[in-house]
């Protein structure tokens, strides 16, 4: 009767902590929850690196405006990238024709 006089939110969250329990009887359960840990570790790890990366990123475009100042290029400066270009030109061929000659012997 202690059930019945539950809500459902406390009933569900008991049935929670029932698979939970439950998961580490489960073959290779152990094996996926350090997998998971692994992942939730080098996902902290990386998000740190990257936070790092905003500053240096502002210190960059700093010192490319001190370096378009210095070579009189002005304020504004666009990023161009260059493609190879191919010194062999390539050669075409037109189809061969062939003609048919009526000849009767």
């Amino acid at each position: 009767m202690a059930q019945e006089q539950k809500d459902p939110i406390s009933r569900l969250a008991d049935r929670g902590e029932q698979v939970v329990g439950r998961i580490t009887d489960l073959p290779g359960a152990k094996t996926l929850i350090d997998k998971a840990a692994a992942v939730a570790k080098n996902v902290d790890a990386m998000q740190k690196e990257l936070r790092r990366l905003g500053p240096l990123q502002k210190r960059v475009a700093a010192v490319e405006r001190r370096l378009d100042k210095l070579e009189g290029k002005g304020t504004t400066r666009k990023r161009t990238t260059t493609s190879r270009k191919t010194t062999a030109a390539k050669k075409t061929t037109a189809p061969k024709r062939t003609t048919r000659s009526s000849s009767s012997s």
